[in-house]
């Protein structure tokens, strides 16, 4: 019984959701809620609750996948598609990854432009550079030793990004009146569906299913599976409870300091209007912990794509290779001069579109008995990730008609 193990070995058994919850405080994370709240106030508190929500039992079913089976999301579609299905998922899949690259990549150089004047493009390429070091560092010492460091990353960026509710905190009143379910216009439902885009990530889905299939290794000798389940729900809860909080932290204190000022429309210009209205010290800390959040969620983004590219194909690249490949795209978008707190919304927007990809097999293969045996998904269970894939296509669907 995981209760009577040692209390050394059960916090060991915390980790993996953790290395999911920091793709959930990324760059794009930061540019939506930020955005959201100097346009929209407490409007959209409700949308960040929810997205938090739907992904605490998302997170949970895909380690839930991995650790009953011993194979990964894209293992089980990989070893169930033909061949052509299984490519054409892939490129889905792929374009998943690049978004997600984008958006990580491009807030790492916004956060070193704001902290050294560094030109973007030389911000991108320092950024996917060290967030190499990270994963291959992950790849030498091992799935731990990179929990530590992405656990260490989580640590600043929380610093940073609850820095401004100490010197500013919201109002009460407007905060739980956005708790309501309500929209403002069109453009707060896009930023709705990029919030969504950006909480429940598509990549992790597949990431979280592929850091469980080892049952933890040597941290899980003498516990059952029945037991590692409950430690696994220990785990995501307090991963996304503190990428929840962050993510709620960041469109209050814009709400708060930050509505109806102007510059808010960009992060260049969210870090200039937080050192006029909340000071140098927070700005420089919102700056430092941008850049946290970029190295560090890019670091997953890229681990993700490489696990979905063996799972489905069966082909493992260097490390280098993919690390390249998935930066391109976001060197091209600074080289042709977009607007990059734009783009990075827009990547949400593209991420969401992604989700039921991902959710809609999870939901599927951990409700087959053949499958999951005795762990099969309870009827309630079942019932709850239904609605939230629902959710989730009905904003996407609410999200093509805005767009045509």
């Amino acid at each position: 019984m995981l209760l009577r193990a040692p209390l050394r070995q059960r916090l060991a058994l915390v980790g993996p959701a953790f290395i999911a919850a920091v793709a959930y405080v990324d760059p794009g994370n930061v540019a939506t809620n930020v955005t959201a709240g100097s346009q929209f106030g407490y409007t959209l508190v409700w949308v960040v609750v929810l997205a938090n929500v739907m992904a605490v039992l998302v997170q949970y079913l895909s380690a839930k996948l991995g650790l009953v089976t011993g194979r990964s999301l894209a293992g089980h579609l990989g070893r169930e598609l033909p061949r052509p299905a299984r490519i054409a998922y892939w490129l889905q899949a792929e374009t998943i990854a690049i978004a997600t690259d984008l958006a990580e990549v491009v807030g790492g150089a916004i956060a070193l432009y704001l902290l050294f004047d560094l030109p973007l493009v030389l911000g991108a390429l320092i950024t996917a550079s060290v967030s190499l070091v990270i994963l291959l560092l992950g790849d030498a010492r091992g799935q731990r030793v990179l929990e530590r460091t992405i656990i260490g990353f989580l640590a600043l960026i929380a610093v940073g990004f609850l820095a401004g509710l100490v010197v500013n905190p919201p109002d009460a009143g407007g905060l739980a009146g956005g708790l309501v379910p309500s929209f403002s216009g069109s453009e707060s439902v896009l930023l709705a569906s990029g919030i969504i885009g950006a909480t429940v990530m598509p990549h992790v889905i597949y990431l979280h299913s592929s850091l469980t299939t080892s049952r933890l290794d040597h941290r899980g000798e003498g516990l059952g599976v029945t037991a590692l389940l409950r430690a696994t729900r220990v785990d995501v809860g307090l991963a996304l409870a503190v990428a929840g909080v962050l993510n709620l932290s960041l469109l209050v204190v814009a709400a708060a300091s930050l509505q109806g000022l102007p510059g808010t429309d960009t992060l260049t210009g969210v870090h200039d209007v937080v050192t006029s209205e909340l000071g140098a010290g927070v700005a420089l800390l919102f700056a430092v912990s941008l850049l946290g959040s970029g190295l560090a969620s890019t670091s997953v983004g890229a681990a993700a794509g490489a696990e979905v590219m063996d799972g489905l194909l069966g082909l493992r690249v260097p490390l280098v290779v993919r690390r390249v490949v998935t930066v391109v795209p976001a060197l091209v978008v600074l080289l042709l001069g977009v607007e990059p707190s734009r783009a990075l919304i827009v990547s949400q927007v593209v991420l969401s579109v992604g989700i039921p990809f991902a959710l809609v097999p999870l939901v599927v293969l951990t409700t087959r008995r053949g499958i999951m045996g005795d762990h099969v998904n309870r009827r309630a269970t079942t019932i709850a990730a239904t609605v939230v894939a629902a959710i989730v296509i009905a904003f996407n669907a609410g999200l093509v008609v805005l767009a045509f």
